[in-house]
């Protein structure tokens, strides 16, 4: 009865075909509940003798059938997809378009008057990434290693967890991966449903702004929804992160080599790492006695000889010049990669990439290239000093506050707190974002592209930012805008922290319902103590400084009155030492997360009892229970 109805509805197929076409349905319809996910559709008519497509053209066409809001096929959405594949619809879906090396596959946006551009390039380079850096894992290993050349990954991502490993990946212990919504047991697989999958996506979206990453207009249902071009663009933020962490003078503490004539420390240290990577570049560079230099990840190097020159320098044994003698740009570029291979380091570019100079490639390379084989020679005792003595005052807060700004978009990203407020452009916007319409911005003087602007300027700029500051209640005594100028980290800290602070106060009052006093610290304790006790909890907190905030239990005990069910207390130490603090905090902030809070603390700040940090976690907590 029901393949009649069908042939009807689809006079294309014959009756034996339907029948096929049922029939066909029904053995992946193992539990016989009548409906299959869209990937065992995907990938049952992209592969085998049952193709009717490429991985690519089944998931677009798919896009067109209405499924319902389950997401689940049906048979006749099974049917209407072969039917729609039949007529030869999106065959070309996953092709790239353009001239080598620069060609793009167009994916459909949000909007259907927008398209997005995807670079095969960067969609094979990250792919492999990740088949490198996550096979053999325990939960998704089984996944691994997925193809290199189709958009399977923004399939496979959908549910969070590959995300939440490559996060862990680049920065370790980011996530506690205890709290993530994983399949069931491999013997009888049952995927996570759609609620699981936007837990773990608060989990990728917070952890990712947490270690750096910017992370503007995409939320978990881009990711569920798998957004091609929005998702690729995470997944290059956080690899990204991951290999320009590791560019850190602590770890590397011969960086110092890299001091130009006249040039401290801290002023090193002010860098980005891209810059410094161009920096470490150039001095091997100057040390082959080669006349070039290199200013940037593109055109500097298309044509592979500064490449050649650094190889050679790096590992002159393995990588020859001979590159220099080949005439044929492609040809030399592969001539490089194969001696980057000869060292274990042939990852990220192909031949064509060097060539069109695609500079988030080169910087990966040339980033997984310095943590292989940085080539800089280890420091004298004498030399240790300069190196250990230097610490960064306030530099836990600073972080947090670096963090802050970036979420609010601001322009440029601030890399270095104290460095990239001086001229008041950046601080200026945050008040804006803060209190909008605050600012007149015809009183504030902006750089033209590529310059700075003079001391006079970035005075009469910060000078304004104070005048906001008091004009709207913050204490500030004693402050100027010369301070903000000169870099004086206690008073930059202070500025920021107060206008941080602001926000979040402003954040609860929109939230609370027709109450328009502002939140206070003890408003913020008492309504903590208050829930807590409610959901007959035990702790309680006395301050912002009480000690026994340290083990955790606190915030976990909140969580759970906000969330009950979500804190699984077997996996709760009792906090006799500063580890099992540690486990507890890093469980907290993993849970806050994944319960859709914006966290931007790390572990130990709740550890070492912050006041201010431990205030922005209990405000984060206190906008998700409102």
């Amino acid at each position: 009865m029901e393949a009649i109805k069908l042939q009807k509805k689809y006079p294309q197929f014959s009756q034996p075909e339907v029948m096929s076409l049922v029939s066909r349905f029904k053995d992946m319809d193992i539990d016989g509940k009548g409906s299959i996910t869209k990937q065992e559709a995907i990938t049952a008519l992209s592969s085998g003798h049952n193709s009717e497509g490429t991985y690519d053209s089944v998931r677009t066409t798919l896009k067109e059938v209405q499924v319902d809001s389950s997401g689940k096929i049906e048979l006749e959405d099974y049917i209407d997809l072969i039917a729609k594949l039949r007529q030869g619809r999106n065959k070309t879906a996953g092709v790239a378009i353009g001239s080598p090396g620069k060609s793009r596959v167009v994916v459909q946006g949000s909007n259907s008057n927008i398209q997005h551009g995807i670079l095969p390039d960067e969609l094979s380079a990250f792919t492999t990434h990740i088949n490198g850096v996550l096979g053999g894992d325990p939960d998704i290993g089984d996944r691994l290693p997925l193809p290199t050349e189709t958009f399977q990954i923004f399939d496979e991502a959908r549910d969070g967890l590959i995300l939440c490993k490559l996060i862990n990946d680049s920065v370790p212990d980011t996530i506690d991966e205890r709290v993530l919504n994983k399949p069931v047991a491999k013997t009888q697989f049952k995927p996570i449903n759609n609620f699981q999958m936007t837990e773990n996506n608060n989990i990728v979206i917070s952890s990712a702004k947490a270690i750096g990453c910017s992370v503007v207009n995409v939320g978990a249902s881009d990711i569920i929804d798998g957004r091609e071009h929005l998702i690729l663009g995470l997944i290059w933020q956080i690899i990204r992160r991951g290999l320009l962490s590791k560019i850190d003078i602590k770890l590397h503490p011969e960086l110092y080599r890299l001091l130009e004539d006249g040039e401290t420390l801290e002023e090193f240290l002010r860098l980005p790492p891209d810059q410094i990577l161009l920096r470490w570049f150039n001095y091997h560079l100057k040390a082959a006695n080669w006349p070039r230099r290199v200013n940037n990840f593109s055109k500097d190097i298309c044509d592979s000889e500064n490449y050649t020159v650094l190889l050679n320098q790096l590992v002159p044994a393995q990588c020859s010049r001979a590159p220099l003698q080949q005439t044929n740009l492609e040809q030399r570029a592969e001539q490089v990669l194969q001696n980057a291979d000869a060292i274990g380091c042939r990852k990220f570019l192909t031949s064509k990439s060097i060539v069109v100079g695609n500079p988030k490639l080169n910087l990966a390379f040339v980033a997984n290239l310095f943590n292989t084989h940085p080539g800089l020679e280890a420091l004298e005792e004498s030399e240790r000093p300069v190196i250990e003595d230097f610490d960064a005052e306030g530099e836990r807060e600073a972080r947090v506050f670096t963090l802050w700004l970036n979420s609010l978009n601001v322009e440029p990203g601030v890399y270095n707190l104290f460095e990239d407020l001086k001229d008041g452009t950046v601080i200026l916007q945050a008040f804006d974002k803060v209190i909008p319409g605050c600012v007149t911005w015809r009183r504030v003087s902006k750089p033209k592209e590529g310059q700075e602007l003079s001391r006079f300027k970035c005075v009469e700029n910060t000078n304004y930012a104070v005048e906001l500051g008091q004009a709207n209640r913050m204490t500030l005594v004693g402050v100027q805008g010369a301070d903000i100028v000169d870099g004086t980290k206690t008073l930059v800290l202070g500025l920021v922290w107060q206008l941080m602070r602001k926000s979040v106060i402003a954040t609860l009052a929109s939230l609370s319902k027709g109450n328009n006093r502002e939140v206070t610290d003890s408003d913020m304790i008492r309504w903590a103590n208050d829930r807590v006790k409610a959901a007959s909890k035990r702790t309680t907190m006395r301050s912002f400084k009480d000690s026994t905030l340290k083990t955790g239990h606190f915030y976990l005990d909140l969580l759970d009155a906000l969330k009950p069910g979500y804190v699984d207390y077997s996996l709760v130490y009792e906090g006799r030492n500063e580890d099992e603090c540690t486990m507890n905090n890093k469980l907290a902030i993993s849970i806050a997360r994944k319960a859709g809070a914006l966290i931007f603390v790390v572990p130990e700040d709740l550890v070492e009892v912050r006041p201010r940090l431990g205030l922005t976690f209990i405000a984060a907590l206190m906008a998700l229970g409102q």
